[in-house]
């Protein structure tokens, strides 16, 4: 067949699979901790509200293919905001342009799948035990719709601002509870994932019991963690640009750690190179997402290839 497949939101998320995505972002992450992928700096055009930012990458076996982000504030949400975007895929052999995508339902899922990875592989307990998600938005209900697909023997708390979206929110995990504020769900869980827009920290040291596992992906505008969180942790992330890239390609929690302080490549552990949290059942361990290009490539070849299978999508000449 030939022609563009372009798939709308609704068929983009149809065609994100979970258990294929959480496959192919975790080949990506090895591929990102080899050294195998090709992705150059995010690049990023600053507005009064926002920005539009850049992200193309290639990695070995998934593909090529490039992403433009808008991330701007909610003007009648103070302290929300929107990822909004377009992903394309690229035959990475004769270049051909093969699909268009949605990228916020795409950003949403592979970001969910990232953040479940890494607490699959750095929590204490294999099952993950009591679960709190923190964010009620589009990224935390994200997450809590995985989780449900995923793990859903887990122990899921939710907990924002608004009791109202918290409910709505905790609709996505089917038993899911809503804490009445951030501390009381931090306090009582094994893993915390941190899903908010947050501009100053949400989650401080203080509330964090001995063996959690915290998996931060929001925050772009700030830190969703206070310096004492990231200060007693033992750090992984993506890529290395995280902690050596300011933002907002690198993370706002990694800009001021001591020279020589390590951050582990998360693909590093998935690849067996690493021990993790190496039978520490005490040790605070972070995972802190920036985002990468290599990820997109991975969902969106889920995406293309499950439409394929589907018979999804319409062909567009361009």
């Amino acid at each position: 067949m030939s022609g563009l497949l372009v798939l709308d939101r609704r068929q983009t998320a149809a065609a994100l699979r979970p258990e294929a995505v959480l496959d192919a972002v975790g080949r990506a992450l090895v591929s990102i901790a080899r050294d195998e992928v090709s992705v150059p700096p995010r690049i990023a055009a600053l507005t009064p509200t926002g920005l539009l930012g850049a992200m193309p990458g290639y990695v070995p076996g998934l593909g090529l293919a490039a992403k433009l982000v808008t991330v701007t504030a909610d003007p009648r949400h103070p302290g929300r905001g929107f990822h909004r975007g377009l992903v394309a895929l690229f035959d990475e052999h004769d270049g051909r342009a093969l699909a268009l995508v949605d990228g916020e339902s795409l950003t949403e899922v592979r970001t969910a799948a990232v953040a479940t990875r890494s607490a699959l592989a750095l929590a204490v307990r294999p099952g993950l035990g009591r679960v709190a998600v923190v964010g009620t938005g589009a990224q935390g209900r994200a997450q809590l719709a995985l989780l449900a697909m995923v793990l859903p023997e887990a122990e899921v708390t939710v907990a924002g601002r608004d009791p109202v979206r918290a409910g709505a929110a905790a609709a996505r995990y089917p038993g899911a509870r809503v804490a009445a504020g951030v501390e009381e769900a931090v306090r009582e869980a094994e893993v915390v994932f941190c899903c908010t827009g947050a501009t100053a920290p949400v989650v401080r040291r203080e509330w964090l019991a001995p063996g959690v596992h915290v998996s931060s992906v929001g925050g772009s505008q700030g830190p969703e963690l206070d310096p004492g969180t990231v200060r007693d942790a033992v750090l992984f992330a993506e890529w290395t640009g995280a902690a050596s890239s300011p933002p907002p390609a690198g993370a706002h929690e990694f800009q001021d750690l001591a020279p020589g302080r390590p951050v582990t490549l998360l693909g590093s552990v998935l690849d067996g190179g690493h021990p993790g949290r190496g039978g520490d059942t005490d040790a605070l361990t972070v995972f802190k997402s920036t985002g990468h290009a290599a990820l997109d490539v991975a969902a969106v070849r889920v995406a293309y290839d499950v439409a394929l299978e589907r018979g999804r999508g319409v062909r567009v000449d361009l």
